[in-house]
C-alpha cells in the first residue's frame, strides 16, 4: 500500500525495501518534467530530507525523503527519459531505500488522507 507525505512523495514498503516517486498531483503541478537528479548508491536518506532533485518547465523541486534507509537502487531509466514521470507518476519509481525504521511509514498519509491534504490546498 502507498503512503504519501505532506510533500507528496509517495512510498511503498515491501519488506525492508521502500519504493519512492512522487505523487500525481506533484507532477501536475510541476508540469512536463526536464530533468531528474538521482542520487548516489549508497547514500543514506534522513525521512525529510532532501534525496533528489527535479525540474520541470514550471519549476525546480527537492524530492524528500519519506523514509530513512540507505538508497539501494535508482531508476536510471530517468536520466534520460524524465517525461517517464509525466506518464504515469504513481507508477513511476525514483529510487528505492533499505528502510532502517519501519514504523516511520505509520507517519505518512494513506491514500484517503493524502487527497483530503491536497483538496484543502
Amino acid at each position: 500500500m502507498k503512503k504519501y507525505t505532506n510533500e507528496h512523495e509517495w512510498a511503498e514498503l515491501d519488506g525492508d525495501i521502500a519504493t519512492v516517486g512522487l505523487s500525481d498531483y506533484a507532477i501536475k503541478e510541476l508540469g512536463d518534467i526536464t530533468f531528474v537528479e538521482l542520487p548516489e548508491m549508497g547514500q543514506v536518506a534522513k525521512k525529510g530530507e532532501s534525496i533528489a532533485f527535479i525540474e520541470s518547465v514550471k519549476a525546480a523541486s527537492d524530492i524528500y525523503a519519506p523514509l530513512s534507509g540507505e538508497v539501494v537502487a535508482v531508476n536510471s531509466e530517468l536520466d534520460t527519459a524524465p517525461e517517464l514521470l509525466n506518464d504515469d507518476a504513481s507508477q513511476t519509481w525514483i529510487l528505492k531505500i533499505k528502510v532502517s525504521d519501519s514504523s516511520e511509514m505509520d507517519t505518512l498519509l494513506d491514500e484517503s488522507e493524502y487527497k483530503i491534504f491536497i483538496s484543502a490546498l
